[in-house]
């Protein structure tokens, strides 16, 4: 068993056609445990495969399909049904292989591991079109790693990750810590360390669920075994990071910038992760991945608190309600179905980033070129109807992509149209890249695909947002191309702006006058007031990277006071609310609309502000009866 190493057994996994979509991650696919010897099924988990790749012959290559659960039909990436052969047998729900099957491929385990003398890693198939046996093919054998060189290790005084019936276990006050780093995503989880420094790689191929991913840093080609992983450390970058974000959204714990996690740590070693100290220990601390006895009450999905009997809709109204609307962060499509049950008022930033790298994949101009555009905007508006139908009437501010140059080049196809930047973070991104004749007509894609969702879909609770916000002029050209599109401001379509740039927080009211609203990007709006590159790890550590800079909030507040002055709602959607609980305060009562916080802050933020709002009218009650006093005061003199 490669994730208990019980020699007993023999596991199978399986999915319906090309084996890419597994190690790829893009499936859970099936699993089933077989007893050596007798091959006997012990265990198995069906899961439901709403992804294949397979070959149509009528067309003469691999195709990419997704199950349409509404048509009962397998989808190609031009959105129509696919006429693959595949398609028309293969069921998401139903078994991928047949007991037979099973049975020949254990079989053929037993034979591949006496021939070798140790336990291998096999890929296989299965070929839909032979009959049984001859169907059943071995593509690829290679020894496995991770136990073997555990048994090998044995006798090695540093830690070697064991079987959980035997696990090395150790007391916090016991505890060795091996590597420090900054705390970018709550949370504890032991597991096994991987340490790779390619999304792509072979070795990648062999993350399971439930390892600890190490490496240098994390991009969108990383999403994928991010999903899979228990906890992820990098050597670099800093608490806004894209691990630390990804982290975030995925509750699973991080720690960034720990500058030698890759060099310190060996693949094969159990470790504990503190995400919430930013420590790494050796071995499995028992005090700190031990079931503890709750006495709080039962949770639902998105860890809210319930009463005995009560639903979330009954629950909701207990919390406080707030002047400040209280909004959550969100990029990965599939994640709302665990948070739907939260107090939030609304999406107050979708990054679509994650839907383009994970759903589409390829770079929107290759799909362009290709005369494929249809996949983009269908997959795009699927992954944003998923939210804005799960929230509806509340409203989705999605962020059009603001990927950097470097990002959309790891797309497939990107390398064509991507120039290769010195300094990608303020490079060609964000509207600059909407305005230019290189990537307008990708630019139109995200624009058709917002209409798709509003007018065929109907959920007109979306709204949209101009990242990395540069120049009024370049808004005004972003503005044209939409209203050229279909898609123009009005009062049930909102369209804001991202003030991370210090200029919008000079010319506010200049660009008041082109948008509905602005977005605080608290992180590139610290980095570009103050100049601290936001991924260094050493600028973090030396205190320059700080939201509270004096600096940036006198930026925050001129934003706030110039945008309503001219009648634009101002919310924030970066890191700082979620960390810092002055900066909330500061906010708060410098009369800031709404506030958009990662989904395990939104309890304790709305609580806060609560509780802030509160203590301002508090004060503002006391104001007024002192100044009553002293009028009476003053009128009894006389």
């Amino acid at each position: 068993h490669p994730v208990t190493g019980d020699e007993s057994v023999i596991v199978i996994e399986s999915g319906w056609g090309l084996g890419e979509a597994v190690v790829g991650g893009k499936v859970t696919p099936d699993e089933f445990i077989v007893e050596r010897g007798s091959f006997r099924v012990v265990e198995e988990r069906i899961n439901k495969k709403t992804f294949m790749v397979t070959f149509d012959p009528l067309i003469g290559r691999n195709v990419h399909l997704h199950w349409d659960e509404e048509k009962q039909a397998w989808i190609s990436e031009d959105g129509v049904e696919s006429s693959a052969p595949l398609a028309k047998i293969a069921r998401p729900e139903a078994p991928s292989l047949t007991r037979e099957e099973i049975k020949k491929l254990a079989e053929l385990g037993e034979l591949i591991y006496k021939h070798y003398g140790r336990h291998m890693d096999i890929e296989w198939a299965v070929d839909a079109d032979l009959l049984f046996p001859q169907s059943v093919f071995i593509v690829q054998a290679r020894p496995e790693t991770v136990w073997s060189l555990k048994k090998a290790k044995e006798t090695e005084k540093r830690a070697v990750a064991i079987t959980p019936s035997a696990r090395k276990t150790v007391k916090l006050s016991e505890a060795k810590v091996i590597v420090k780093g900054l705390p970018a995503s709550p949370g504890i989880a032991a597991g096994v360390a991987r340490v790779l420094f390619n999304p792509k790689s072979p070795e990648a191929m062999e993350f399971k669920q439930g390892d600890i991913l190490v490496t240098k840093m994390t991009d969108p080609d990383w999403v994928p075994l991010m999903k899979k992983a228990a906890a992820i450390i990098t050597d670099e970058g800093g608490m806004t990071s894209h691990a630390a974000i990804v982290s975030r959204e995925l509750g699973i714990p991080c720690v960034v910038g720990t500058g030698n996690a890759t060099k310190t740590l060996v693949t094969g070693i159990e470790i504990t992760v503190d995400g919430g100290r930013g420590i790494v220990y050796e071995g499995v601390v028992e005090d700190l991945v031990k079931p503890k006895v709750e006495v709080s009450l039962p949770t639902v999905s998105g860890g809210v608190v319930t009463a005995t009997g009560m639903s979330p809709e009954q629950l909701l109204p207990l919390y406080p309600v707030t002047a400040t609307k209280i909004y959550m962060n969100l990029g990965e499509p599939d994640a709302i179905d665990k948070y739907k049950e939260l107090p939030f008022d609304g999406i107050g930033l979708m990054r679509i980033e994650f839907v383009i790298s994970d759903w589409v994949g390829y770079h929107p101009m290759y799909l362009v070129e290709t005369g494929k555009p249809e996949l983009f905007i269908n997959k795009l508006a699927e992954g944003i109807a998923k939210v804005a139908q799960v929230v509806y009437p509340r409203p989705v501010v999605v962020r059009f992509s603001d990927f950097k140059t470097n990002e959309y080049r790891g797309l497939r196809g990107g390398e064509k149209y991507e120039p290769e930047e010195r300094n990608p973070m303020i490079g060609w991104r964000g509207v600059s890249r909407y305005i230019h004749p290189g990537y307008e007509p990708g630019f139109k894609l995200e624009v058709r695909a917002i209409r798709k969702v509003r007018e065929e879909f109907g959920l007109t609770n979306v709204w949209v947002m101009l990242p990395f916000v540069r120049t009024t002029w370049e808004v005004e050209k972003a503005l044209k191309i939409m209203e050229e599109e279909g898609l123009k401001r009005s009062k049930d379509f909102k369209v804001w702006a991202m003030a991370e740039v210090p200029s919008i927080a000079l010319l506010v009211e200049e660009f008041a006058e082109l948008v509905d609203g602005f977005s605080i990007g608290s992180n590139d709006l610290t980095q570009l007031v103050l100049g601290a590159d936001r991924d260094s790890n050493i600028l973090a550590e030396m205190g320059y990277f700080d939201e509270r800079d004096p600096a940036v909030l006198k930026a925050i507040r001129m934003i706030i006071r110039g945008a309503h002055k001219k009648g634009a709602t101002v919310s924030i959607c970066g890191q700082a609310p979620s960390v810092y609980p002055e900066i909330v305060e500061f906010l708060v009562r410098e009369g800031i609309d709404s506030i958009s916080v990662n989904p395990d802050a939104i309890i304790s933020t709305r609580r806060l502000v609560a509780s802030i709002e509160r203590k301002i009218m508090l004060e503002r009650l006391e104001k007024i009866l002192n100044k009553t006093k002293t009028k009476k005061s003053k009128k009894s003199r006389y």
